[in-house]
């Protein structure tokens, strides 16, 4: 093989190396693995918008709770559930999500049954393409920051979570 293959193979296996590592960031906390935090986008003017992940996962054989959250990007941050009630979703703030030992919780946006975390008073929209930090904190496993992607939903992947 040449050097210009080599090259070419070496250029081909780092991009996708790089998009790949794109399409599935992560972090971890002692026992938590953290897949894919996301962030929708929100319209000009909207002062909340939402945080999601791909899944929170407790590697551990102890349960653990996400405890509290908070981003640069917004005034506060309050985890929420989303629960079916009949024919209406309800939502409200929650004081923990529970993160049973050895379980994998999903938390994706346009779920009608699963969390998400709620940003109130938005200092700027979030916009496709924009990336921020948040500060995530379990009460076993402790505290680490993890980037958040927005992202425009997939197309078939569920309606976005807004609020007026």
């Amino acid at each position: 093989m040449n050097r210009k293959t080599c090259f070419q193979w070496l250029s081909a296996g780092l991009l996708a190396l790089a998009s790949w590592t794109a399409q599935a960031h992560g972090s971890k906390v002692g026992d938590i693995r953290i897949d894919h935090p996301y962030a929708t986008p929100t319209r000009p003017g909207m002062g909340t918008g939402a945080v999601y992940f791909r899944s929170l996962r407790n590697t551990g054989k102890v349960e653990d709770r996400l405890v509290s959250a908070n981003t640069p990007v917004a005034a506060r941050v309050e985890l929420h559930r989303m629960q079916m009630q009949g024919e209406v979703i309800r939502m409200a703030a929650v004081p923990t999500v529970a993160l049973p030992a050895g379980v994998t919780v999903p938390m994706k946006h346009g779920s009608h049954d699963g969390h998400h975390l709620m940003l109130f008073d938005l200092k700027a929209p979030l916009k496709d393409g924009d990336r921020f930090p948040l500060t995530l904190t379990f009460e076993k496993a402790g505290t680490v920051q993890v980037q958040v992607w927005v992202q425009t939903p997939r197309p078939g992947s569920g309606a976005a979570h807004q609020h007026p």
